[in-house]
């Protein structure tokens, strides 16, 4: 008779390698902006999280947030708001271990009004290929159901 086997999730280490990883080249960063891109889109604050340092610093419009567990509350917080939320990120330069993107997403409000937001990214990441600082500048504008640029199904990624 064969051994029962009961199937197990692996245990994330949150210090291990987060590749690709610094310094990048054209190839490797725009990887990790494709990465960051699928990851976000999958509104899974606790994997999302995992992509930063524990003591990351953040930056998001006016809002200051310090460390894993805060970016995983706001991020628990943003998307519960912006619901449908459809993301498409962009890489706008890089040094070794910077860097720089623009983005775009979409979301409504649960009163059903739509935006889309538009901002630029700014990324330094520790040797592990953790993000360790992220600056935020984002603007949103109304728009209606008929404009929406994104509309693909939603991430499976978990």
């Amino acid at each position: 008779m064969p051994e029962l086997v009961t199937p197990t999730h692996p245990v994330v280490d949150a210090t291990a390698n987060k590749p690709p990883l610094p310094p990048f080249t054209l190839e490797t960063a725009t990887a990790k902006v494709q990465a960051a891109e699928d990851a976000w889109n999958s509104r899974n604050p606790d994997q999302v999280a995992l992509a930063y340092t524990v003591d990351s610093e953040w930056r998001n419009r006016s809002e200051f947030i310090q460390g894993r567990d805060q970016i995983r509350e706001f991020l628990a917080r943003k998307w519960n708001t912006e619901l449908d939320y459809r993301l498409k990120k962009t890489l706008w330069s890089f040094t070794e271990n910077r860097i720089s993107v623009k983005f775009e997403y979409e979301y409504r409000t649960d009163s059903g009004q739509w935006y889309r937001a538009y901002g630029n990214e700014n990324w330094e990441f520790a040797q592990n290929g953790q993000m360790q600082r992220r600056e935020a500048s984002i603007n949103d504008v109304p728009i209606q159901e008929s404009e929406r640029k994104f509309r693909w199904e939603r991430s499976l990624i978990q």
